[in-house]
């Protein structure tokens, strides 16, 4: 199996289980965004309530994770998500923009989101374009789906959380 991605990134990141301070147990009512998500990128993204982002994810560096998703007691879901000050739209706050690797057919807002982060893919950073952006974001999500098919990390769909 080719390991790496055409852009020199690894296609698996991570330990062969996850290592503390992983997974990560966030939950909370997703909120409305800026509407860039869906809108600009085609990537549509759940957010995490600013208190939820506060309270469960200031100790962990800003970048890009990787994980399992749930909303509202439905499938456990694989996940990638952003948490920082997103560079290039200039953010002034902290933000948990969750994308859920699914095809929804409606928004979800004021439902229950539940995480499990499950470990670090990158740094946040700026781009020179929006398409490198989406481009990063795609990649991300090749990523989070190889890293996910290893059995300790599968195992974590059936936590007692996501019940």
């Amino acid at each position: 199996m080719n390991t790496t991605s055409c852009s020199g990134r690894p296609l698996i990141v991570g330990p062969s289980e996850p290592e503390k301070p992983y997974p990560i147990f966030v939950e909370g009512a997703v909120i409305k965004g800026f509407g860039r998500g869906s809108k600009q990128l085609g990537i549509p993204t759940a957010n995490l309530p600013s208190d939820a982002v506060k309270l469960a994810l200031t100790d962990i560096p800003i970048g890009v994770y990787y994980g399992w998703a749930q909303v509202d007691g439905g499938e456990v879901l694989p996940m990638v998500m952003s948490l920082g000050w997103n560079p290039f739209f200039k953010n002034k706050e902290r933000s948990g923009e969750v994308h859920i690797i699914h095809q929804f057919r409606d928004d979800f807002y004021g439902q229950n989101l539940k995480i499990a982060i499950l470990s670090y893919i990158r740094a946040e950073k700026d781009y020179e374009n929006l398409e490198a952006l989406v481009d990063d974001i795609n990649m991300d999500i090749r990523i989070a789906e190889e890293s996910l098919k290893r059995s300790a990390y599968t195992q974590i769909k059936t936590a007692s959380f996501f019940n």
